[in-house]
């Protein structure tokens, strides 16, 4: 172990990847090639009732980021 966290969004675009590697142009997802191999037809709209707030979409990158930082239990005498 090397003390960081597992990427896991790098892990799941590797496993897509594996899966429809023709899917990807310059190591990114084309959204229009996904929707051809999946043969169905997907909209990017909005749901009906949605919770946004100012940063959302960087909080979500954040956690999505490896760290090394880690909670050591803190061991008590006595």
């Amino acid at each position: 172990m090397d003390g960081k966290s597992l990427n896991i969004a790098e892990e799941k675009l590797s496993k897509l990847k594996e899966i429809i590697p023709k899917v990807f142009t310059e190591n990114k997802i084309d959204w229009e090639k996904l929707k051809v191999a999946l043969g169905k037809d997907i909209e990017f709209k909005n749901e009906r009732y949605v919770l946004n707030w100012a940063g959302k979409s960087d909080v979500f990158r954040v956690l999505q980021s490896p760290t090394t930082a880690t909670l050591v239990p803190e061991k008590r005498v006595g």
